[in-house]
């Protein structure tokens, strides 16, 4: 399969999950990849995974010092992007009276600040036709309890999509973003949960989502590579990969 012959992509948090099922796809088309992460078993777990198609880089999407270095490894080791998927994230749920300044910080720095200043940094890097892809979230627009900080990242997330894809179009640069509901990763997208609040946070995204499970990180990643690589005439959209839960899909009946 050589569908991405001769690309090449960028995947911050690209070590687990979702960023990596992106990963595999490109690596399997054909694509050269970058990808970031922080752990150091995730990281040495992706490249053994990946192979030699994927150069596996320690960055901290919350250091600005971090980003201007990826940048500049960005640049010698691939020369110019064609996708860049702004994938890296963290979620931490509380109700609004127990959310600390550090716990604020901390979402906002990863993925909002990081998020931004990571696609200023690859922008000349970019080249013509190229796309950028971010993971927002359907909790960008609706109101779950426990959600107001990671709620608000992810909403000033596509808000910068849709100014970036304003100001890339004339570049021949498209920028849409994917937005997952409830998706089986190792984490379930929350930092700290343990292994029984996890088993109870899956159950409530099963119940409340119209199609009545979870998705997995391959759907979120063939609904990202589609608007990174093959929805040609398509910038500024938000694409749900949620099984129903932000439309009101009714569910079916008993």
């Amino acid at each position: 399969m050589t569908k991405y012959a001769n690309k090449k992509a960028v995947i911050t948090g690209g070590t687990i999950g979702m960023g990596l099922a992106i990963a595999k796809r490109l690596v399997e088309g054909g694509a050269e990849v970058l990808l970031t992460g922080r752990n150091e078993k995730n990281l040495q777990d992706a490249q053994n995974e990946l192979g030699a198609a994927a150069h596996v880089v320690r960055s901290d999407t919350a250091s600005l010092t971090d980003i201007a270095a990826l940048g500049a490894t960005v640049e010698e080791t691939l020369g110019h992007v064609d996708y860049l998927f702004i994938n890296a994230g963290v979620s931490e749920l509380g109700p609004v009276a127990e959310v600390t300044e550090e716990s604020y910080d901390a979402q906002f720095s990863v993925n909002t600040k990081g998020a931004f200043f990571t696609v200023q940094r690859m922008l000349p890097l970019l080249r013509e036709g190229g796309s950028i892809v971010f993971t927002t979230s359907v909790a960008d627009e609706t109101g779950h309890p426990g959600m107001a900080v990671y709620s608000g990242t992810k909403a000033a997330l596509w808000s910068f999509a849709q100014v970036l894809a304003s100001e890339l179009v004339g570049q021949g640069i498209r920028v849409n973003a994917v937005s997952p509901g409830f998706i089986d990763t190792p984490t379930m997208g929350v930092a700290g949960f343990t292994p029984e609040e996890q088993a109870y946070f899956r159950a409530i995204g099963d119940a409340r989502t119209p199609m009545k499970r979870h998705g997995t990180s391959d759907e979120v990643a063939r609904a990202a590579l589609f608007l990174a690589a093959d929805a040609t005439f398509t910038t500024g959209v938000k694409l749900p990969v949620d099984g129903g839960l932000a439309q009101h899909v009714a569910a079916p009946a008993e």
